[in-house]
């Protein structure tokens, strides 16, 4: 039986003591005719990274290797071949260039399939390799719509165990342990995970109930469903979470993960009690072991806060703090000013909750509430770690607060993130929480407040001039009504939404002298932004407009996400 090949093949390598060389790994290959297992189980042990035991394995083979989720996978390559027919060959189409279509398959070696799917593609076929459990997954995710969301959901709804008058606590487990459900969770994530939704929004409505994601900071209505499915879906999640089922008085918070080829999705809920029943939010976090860090260069900020930010975090000691509301895009800023930082010559810690993404060189530790494991504890503990650099998640309460201060003045330099809705307010927030405006004014060096807007979508981008009202509200300047600003007009590729994806935008206070005196008497933040304005400072909405004239989001975007600057 295949199972009973695969658990042979880590004893058959273990004997090897290393794969010196990339020939060493094909000539093993080469020797067994169940290869692919071979490689699947050598990947499974860790012997041999992922991409360059695949890169073998089709060099072996004389194509091309390619990661289904980390290529361009358009909708149009994904039509041209039918759902059935991709399961059955285990193939999926990647994107058409030049009149060809390149498709992944678990076996490009394979001539008839070829052939046969270029016959029902109506286009010549360019194969290429990829590992069979990642198409598996890529069609999963890519075959989603919401036709066969509301399919699935038409199948339970007519199923005999989902019409019963009883809805005790154990008549709902059992649904909940179903495969019917089970399967509708999954197809509800994986359509979260094509369309880039952020959050996942499972709520009961009075008469029905309804699922909304959040794409590009925006929540949209997916489906509607009826209540009765409501209680099992929840209890699904739950499940999931390892979470009571029979608790729905109180709120709860768990996490799950989900196998998405050879990564895992990682996912963090939350569940409230509301006046109609239990509501779940689901947050996508990053794939573990994807490399999706972005760094500093390429995140499109203005090098007026770009280069005096690189400057800022190559200093030896203080804090530096990120700050925004949830869903800003901190912690990526976060991990992508560490990356600039990472050498082999610093020591880099963490501490977060959770870790979303893995940093090589740096030691990521986890907070855990369950075990009083908090961050005030962890972050004593690093201290005695020889650190040189410590990214803080977030500073919550004043004891984290207090040790983030004495460890900025002791020699440390301190990531760390704030929920305030200016830069400026970094600093009186933490004064409010109880540290002595003596301690902030030293060891805090610098703020950078961010949002995201959303972005035009590419596609359907289009030029128009805007009313000279619109001008005059945003813009002192004059000569302004011969400049195009750009809006998406909608279209398959943005779901006629205008946009697709999102860019962010800052504003950053350098704390200067003048700045430390003015903390130290405990002046407002007012009168710490005017100091700022100063030295350069521009606020957030400034810099939105910037993106605003390049192109890349719109008036309304910005409006949405900053206030209304009054002169002061």
């Amino acid at each position: 039986m295949p199972s009973a090949k695969v658990k042979s093949f880590p004893d058959r390598i273990r004997d090897l003591p290393s794969f010196a060389s990339p020939e060493e790994f094909a000539a093993l290959c080469s020797r067994h005719g169940d290869s692919l297992e071979l490689v699947q189980a050598i990947i499974d042990e860790q012997l041999v990274p992922k991409d360059d035991a695949c890169r073998c394995w089709a060099d072996i083979l004389g194509v091309a290797y390619v990661d289904p989720f980390a290529s361009i996978i358009t909708e149009d390559a994904v039509e041209k071949v039918p759902v059935e027919i991709a399961q059955k060959a285990n193939a999926i189409g990647l994107y058409v260039i030049n009149g060809t279509l390149t498709v992944a398959m678990s076996d490009p070696a394979d001539a008839a399939m070829v052939k046969r799917l270029s016959q029902i593609t109506g286009l010549p076929i360019s194969p290429v390799f990829a590992l069979p459990r990642e198409i598996e997954s890529a069609i999963a995710i890519h075959y989603s719509t919401e036709k066969s969301l509301e399919e699935s959901i038409g199948e339970i709804d007519g199923s005999s165990l989902f019409n019963q008058p009883d809805q005790s606590a154990d008549r709902v487990a059992l649904m909940a342990e179903g495969n019917a459900l089970a399967k509708i969770l999954d197809d509800i994530i994986y359509f979260a995970l094509r369309e880039r939704a952020t959050d996942i929004h499972i709520e009961a409505q009075e008469t029905q109930s309804r699922i909304r994601f959040r794409i590009d900071g925006n929540l949209r209505e997916i489906l509607i469903y009826p209540r009765k499915i409501h209680r099992a879906l929840i209890s699904r999640v739950k499940i999931l979470c390892e979470l009571n089922i029979a608790e729905t008085r109180f709120p709860q918070d768990g996490r799950f993960s989900l196998p998405i080829g050879n990564q895992k999705a990682n996912f963090r809920v939350s569940t409230i009690p509301s006046a109609y029943g239990e509501k779940a939010v689901i947050r996508i976090l990053a794939m573990s072991g994807k490399k999706t860090i972005l760094t500093l260069d390429k995140m499109m900020i203005s090098q007026t806060v770009l280069q005096p930010f690189k400057r800022l975090i190559q200093n030896p000691s203080g804090i530096i703090f990120v700050t925004g509301p949830t869903g800003s895009g901190k912690t990526t800023t976060l991990y992508a000013a560490l990356h600039e930082i990472n050498t082999p010559n610093i020591n880099i810690s963490t501490i977060e909750d959770p870790i979303e993404m893995q940093l090589a060189g740096v030691t990521q530790s986890q907070t855990n509430t369950h075990i009083d494991l908090k961050f005030a504890t962890v972050l004593r503990a690093l201290l005695r770690q020889d650190p040189d650099a410590i990214l803080i998640g977030e500073i919550r309460d004043l004891e984290t607060a207090k040790i983030a201060t004495e460890a900025a003045l002791t020699g440390h330099v301190v990531f760390a993130t704030l929920h305030t809705n200016t830069a400026a307010q970094a600093i009186t927030r933490l004064i409010e929480i109880g540290v002595a405006p003596y301690m902030v004014a030293p060891s805090v060096i610098g703020v950078l407040a961010q949002r995201l807007a959303a972005r035009i979508c590419e596609n359907c981008k289009e030029a128009y001039y805007p009313s000279r009202e619109t001008l005059l509200k945003f813009f002192k300047e004059e000569g302004l009504t011969e400049v195009p600003f750009y809006r998406g007009r909608g279209c398959a590729a943005c779901r006629n939404t205008g946009y697709k994806g999102r860019v962010a935008f800052h504003e950053l206070v350098l704390i200067t002298e003048e700045i430390r005196t003015l903390i130290s008497e405990g002046r407002s933040a007012q009168e710490i932004t005017r100091a700022a304005s100063r030295v350069g400072y521009r606020s957030l909405r400034y810099d939105g407009l910037k993106k605003v004239l390049l192109g890349l989001t719109t008036i309304d975007e910005i409006e949405q996400n900053t206030a209304l600057e009054l002169d002061s």
